[in-house]
C-alpha cells in the first residue's frame, strides 16, 4: 500500500459519521437569505461545504467569481436563472447547475421564494463567513430592506447592514478567500446574458449564438 493510501485511510478514519437538519444553532442570515452550514471544512476534512439556503428575490450576491472552489446547487423549492460566463440555464426544483471555478456567474431568483443545496468543493469559504453574517433569529430570511443585486455596482446588502465605510473591508476579505466580485464593464464582458430572463421551455441560452437549447436528459 503506498503511503498516499495510508494517509488518506487514517484520514478517513479520523471523521466521524453524523446526521443534521436546519436549526438556528447551525443558521445565519447572510446576503438577505438564511443559510444552515450542514456540513463545514472540520466535518469532511476540507473535502467539501454542504449549506442549505433559503433565498427572496433581491437578495442575490453580486455577479462573481470563485478561484478556489466549484460549486453545484440543486434546487429543492422554486426556480432561477442562473448565468455562467457566456450561458445561461433555468434551473428548476428537481435540477441541479455545477459552477466550475475561475468561472465568473451570477443567478436571479425567478419564483417567490428559492430553496437550495449548495456544494462548495473544497470547503473553507464558509469560514468567510463567520465574522461578517448575523445568527438567525429564526428559520426564515430576513426581513428589511434590500438593494437589488442585478446593479452590479451597488453596495453587497444584508451583511449586518454594511455601511459604506465596511464594504471595501467587507470585499477584501472576501478576496482573501479567493471570492472576487465583478465590476460593470466585467459583467457586460464576461457575462453577457446578465439579467435577462430566460425563456420558460429551454433549459440553456448560449450568448454567441443566441440559441436556446430546450430541455432533454443529460448535460444541458
Amino acid at each position: 500500500m503506498s503511503n498516499v493510501q495510508v494517509t488518506t485511510n487514517k484520514t478517513s478514519a479520523r471523521l466521524k459519521a453524523f446526521k443534521r437538519a436546519p436549526s438556528l444553532g447551525l443558521s445565519m442570515w447572510h446576503l438577505g437569505s438564511l443559510t444552515t452550514n450542514l456540513a463545514e471544512k472540520k466535518d469532511t476534512n476540507g473535502a467539501f461545504c454542504l449549506v442549505e439556503g433559503t433565498l427572496a428575490p433581491g437578495s442575490e450576491p453580486p455577479p462573481h467569481v470563485h478561484t478556489r472552489e466549484d460549486e453545484l446547487f440543486y434546487v429543492l423549492e422554486g426556480e432561477f436563472d442562473v448565468y455562467v460566463g457566456k450561458e445561461a440555464f433555468k434551473v428548476e426544483a428537481g435540477e441541479c447547475v455545477f459552477l466550475p471555478r475561475f468561472k465568473p456567474h451570477a443567478f436571479v431568483i425567478r419564483s417567490p421564494r428559492l430553496r437550495v443545496l449548495a456544494l462548495f468543493s473544497p470547503a473553507g469559504l464558509e469560514e468567510a463567513f463567520r465574522s461578517i453574517d448575523s445568527p438567525a433569529q429564526s428559520l426564515e430570511v430576513p426581513t428589511g430592506p434590500l438593494t437589488n443585486s442585478t446593479d452590479a455596482g451597488k453596495a453587497l446588502h444584508g451583511i449586518k447592514q454594511l455601511k459604506a465605510e465596511d464594504l471595501k473591508q467587507t470585499v477584501q476579505l472576501l478576496a482573501e478567500y479567493g471570492a472576487h466580485f465583478l465590476t460593470r464593464d466585467d459583467v457586460a464582458d464576461q457575462l453577457p446574458l446578465y439579467p435577462r430572463p430566460l425563456p420558460p421551455n429551454p433549459r440553456k441560452l448560449v450568448a454567441d449564438s443566441n440559441v436556446a437549447v430546450p430541455a432533454g436528459d443529460g448535460s444541458r
